[in-house]
């Protein structure tokens, strides 16, 4: 069964929609420049109100280690997902103070791009189309990668059963597609989650 993975969750009605949804991941962001942004505060509140079964993942961008090891190891978030500039490097230093898993993003414009993903040494990768820009990459580059991935970018209620029955992702990874101006929706959320079942059964 394909994972869910709902992001950019940041009012407690959103909670409240993934907890009777049930996916498998919903994402708090701590990118400074996101309009989808919490406070440390805001996701320790959303967090204690989540389902226990789903995972909350913290959305970063080029943070300091200390940040993000520090909303790790607090509980309250349970992946780490890198969205920025963070290499190798980067990623052993934040193995030495936390043993929570590493979700890498990586925004797909060429064959390089997969090749570069697909050698990552995080627990998972996110391939994506752009930094939460809901633009979706042409995914007839990911016919050889041969590590399961997070599909991420232009993902919708419409497009979701194609794209699972026919990619196979390990995860789907949604935001925009599941906002009406600019804020999460609760009849596209629900939506969304019955595609990506559907897709599973086609």
């Amino acid at each position: 069964m394909t994972k869910i993975k709902l992001c950019g969750l940041s009012r407690t009605q959103d909670i409240e929609a993934a907890n009777r949804l049930k996916p498998d991941y919903i994402g708090f962001v701590f990118a400074a420049k996101s309009k989808r942004r919490v406070s440390h505060l805001q996701a320790a509140e959303l967090k204690s109100r989540l389902n226990p079964d789903t995972k909350a993942v913290g959305v970063f961008l080029d943070d300091d280690l200390d940040t993000v090891a520090a909303m790790m190891n607090l509980g309250i978030v349970d992946v780490v997902q890198l969205h920025g500039a963070e290499d190798e490097e980067y990623l052993q230093k934040l193995r030495t103070i936390t043993d929570k898993p590493i979700i890498k993003a990586f925004v797909i414009n060429s064959a390089e791009d997969i090749r570069r993903a697909a050698a990552c040494s995080a627990d998972y990768i996110l391939l994506d189309g752009g930094k939460g820009s809901g633009r979706a990459f042409d995914w007839s580059l990911l016919r050889d990668i041969q590590r399961p991935y997070f599909l991420a970018g232009g993902l919708n209620p419409d497009n979701a059963a194609d794209a699972v029955a026919n990619l196979h992702p390990f995860a789907v990874d949604v935001s925009t597609g599941i906002e009406t101006n600019g804020v999460k929706d609760n009849e596209k959320m629900t939506a969304f989650v019955a595609a990506v079942r559907k897709g599973d059964t086609l």
